[in-house]
């Protein structure tokens, strides 16, 4: 069963920075990770509200996509060594507190790269919390 475990949460101040890390597991090949995937990307949910878009990419071509709110602050990444994919955020606002899901899509299309739906692998989630 392939299974996606994110990791990088934690406790930041305002206009502070953490990276977020995507692994999967449960692979027949030992070789692709990530790139199992057609695209994969995050998304954040904070309490009472709606899974939003944050970041993705084409797995393959390495085209990133970014929701409005996170351009120019955070970076989507491969990390080729670990075969895992990465989140760069920078200067994290209070308001950017929530839980933070990697997501993969083995099929998904490139105009619907920012609906959750599209995407049938998810992780458990990291916490990230940003205090004033």
């Amino acid at each position: 069963q392939v299974q996606l475990v994110e990791s990088g949460g934690g406790l930041v101040q305002a206009g502070g920075s953490l990276t977020l890390s995507c692994t999967v597991s449960g692979l027949t090949s030992t070789n692709i990770g990530m790139g199992w995937f057609r695209q994969a990307g995050w998304f954040r949910q904070a309490p009472g509200k709606e899974r939003e878009f944050v970041a993705a990419m084409r797995w393959s071509a390495g085209h990133q996509y970014y929701g409005d709110s996170v351009k120019g602050r955070f970076a989507i990444s491969k990390d080729n060594a670990r075969k895992s994919m990465n989140l760069q955020m920078n200067n994290l606002k209070p308001e950017e507190t929530a839980i933070y899901y990697c997501a993969g899509s083995r099929n998904g299309i490139l105009s619907s790269i920012q609906n959750p739906a599209q995407y049938d692998s998810w992780g458990q989630g990291t916490q990230v919390t940003v205090s004033a």
